[in-house]
This record gives structure tokens, sequence and C-alpha cells, in this order.
């Protein structure tokens, strides 16, 4: 198409389960942010008829950074796909077939993150996300927490795919109360990041605060099991930033640790304190900026890339863990 395209976070994969189709998003513009009016257009390329674009559908609901979080429906990871849009003054998710667009349900909640196999997802207020950290958000619906520090009656959701049914899994109030700081009080509080974890038994959440008077935020990582139970602080530094569950147990993450300064980090899930359960650093003479970092599907090489050098480029690296080596596969301007 004539359009600009693209497609989201680094967290989903485009392509569907045959390797033959890919989904995209697509733009007519790229030199400012969205708004409320904007729609991006959502489509399926064909890499066995010459790259066909084929578009889907609109959606108002999307932002630069995550999209609309477009992603192949796990339970039919060849025909279905979801993604988010804004019905009648609120934010739902539509599940439509990939090939002729048609709606095969709206459900009453945006989604996040679904679990590998399309029944469950975990999500969160676009509207206070757009507010709290704009890019990362939707635009175009009022956040009704609006000028509430830290919610008591919003959080992390989790939704049947299925029925629709949703529940609140706890509250920004909650999630404050595990360790409190006193830099949390007179703070803001937002979530981002959710990410189930391979096998679907924990979804992994950033907790976030401004505190009063400061322009930067602090962060800690938890994890949870979907209803909500065995809420776990694994990072609690100040700082966490990209990661990726290595397996169901382990999460690769950039943070910063206490005493070890900022790296990635392979953090072990529920691990408790102690020195088995101690963050490990990941290529810490070789990886040393953060990047968006996942790995590969056999688990031995990590693939990240860097924030923009003095030239606005940033190097895209492969890491071999067995050998303790990086490569680098090349700059890109970005």
């Amino acid at each position: 198409g004539p359009g600009l395209h693209f497609f989201g976070y680094y967290d989903v994969t485009p392509w569907d389960a045959t390797g033959r189709y890919v989904l995209a998003l697509e733009v007519g513009f790229q030199d400012r942010p969205q708004t409320p009016e904007d729609l991006v257009t959502i489509g399926l390329i064909d890499t066995a008829d010459g790259d066909r674009w084929q578009p889907l559908a609109t959606t108002p609901a999307w932002n630069w950074q995550m999209g609309t979080r477009l992603q192949w429906l796990g339970c039919t990871p060849d025909r279905l796909i979801i993604h988010n849009d804004r019905r009648e003054g609120r934010f739902v998710a539509v599940v439509r077939d990939a090939f002729t667009g048609r709606e095969e349900a709206v459900l009453p909640r945006p989604v996040y993150a679904l679990d590998a196999a399309g029944r469950r997802a975990v999500t969160l207020n676009f509207a206070r996300l757009a507010r709290c950290r704009p890019g990362y958000g939707y635009v175009g619906v009022p956040d009704p927490t609006e000028g509430v520090l830290c919610p008591e009656d919003d959080g992390i959701w989790v939704m049947d795919l299925a029925s629709g049914a949703s529940e609140l899994l706890f509250t920004f109030a909650q999630v404050a109360g595990v360790e409190h700081r006193s830099d949390m009080d007179d703070a803001e509080h937002w979530f981002n990041h959710l990410l189930w974890a391979p096998g679907g038994e924990r979804f992994i959440f950033l907790h976030r605060w401004r505190p009063s008077g400061r322009e930067d935020w602090l962060t800690r990582l938890f994890t949870a099991r979907p209803d909500g139970g065995d809420l776990c602080l694994v990072a609690d530094d100040d700082l966490v930033s990209h990661f990726d569950w290595r397996d169901a147990d382990h999460i690769l993450a950039w943070a910063q640790v206490k005493g070890q300064g900022a790296h990635y980090y392979l953090f072990r899930d529920r691990a408790g304190t102690g020195a088995a359960g101690a963050p490990v650093a990941v290529g810490p003479d070789v990886l040393t900026c953060d990047g968006h970092c996942s790995y590969s599907p056999d688990r031995r090489w990590i693939l990240t890339d860097t924030y923009p050098d003095a030239e606005g480029k940033r190097t895209l690296i492969l890491y071999d863990t067995e050998a303790g080596r990086r490569m680098d596969l090349g700059r890109f301007w970005s």
C-alpha cells in the first residue's frame, strides 16, 4: 500500500503459525503523536503472493510504541486475530477473521497480553497509561481515575477471551502496599508491560510511580498468578526496563541491582532471599546498554538492540549465552 507500515512492540510476533502471513499496521503520517481522530489500518501481508497487502479494518485505539496489540489468537494461530478498538466511548478488543476481516466477537475490555493458548488476557486502564506515560496508552477516552494518585478500584485485570468475563486481580493501592516506601506517598502510580510466562502459569508487570516533585519515575517488577495470587516482588532497585521470560522460572531484564549497577540480569521468579536466588548479570562486559531483549526459541541466543548513538543509529546484537559472545548484526538509523 501507499502508506507507512509498522507493527507494534517486540513482545508479540506478527507471523502466523505457518510462516506465510504477516500482520501489520498502516498509517499516513509519521511526524507527530496520534490524536483521538487518527485511525490505523490493520492488514495482512501474504509473503507467498508478492507481499500482497490486504486491509482488514481500522481502529483509533493504537499508539506508535505498542500498535493496537494486534496478534494472532493462540487457539487458532493461523486464522483468528485480536486487536483493540474504541466503541461507544470505551476501549474494547475485537476478534476477527484474518482473511475476511469479519468480526467474530467484541470483548468488553481491551487486551494487553494474551497467554499462549489464547484463552486469557491480562490488561489495564489504557487511558490512565496514556496520561501517566504518554505514547504507551490510548487517547480518546477520559480516564476515570484522573486525579487519583493510587486508585483502590483500578489496576490489573484478567479477562476470559471466550466469555468476556473479567475481574480485577489487584489494585494500585494493593501493589503499592507491598514493601511500601515513603516516596510512593503523594506519587502517581501506573502499571505497564504485562507479559505471560511460558506455560501461562504466571505473568509479569511493571509497577511505576513518579515521586512528588520529580520528573522521572521509579520502577519495580512483579510476577503473579493469573488468579491474582502469589504476588511476588522480583526486582526493586528503582530501575527496571525491558525484559523477556527465559523459561517459566527465570526472567531476563535490564535492571539495577543494589551494589551491582545496571545490567541485563537473570532473575529467578519467587526466589526469596539468599544467595541461591540472587540475580545473575548476563554479559555484563559486552551488553552495556539497555535494549529490547528477547530469546531465540531454543533459549540459547538473546537478540537485543541499543538506544540511538550520536548518529541516531541503533546497533542490533546477537548474544550467545553459551559462549558468552556478542555479535553485532548491524547499525540502523531509527
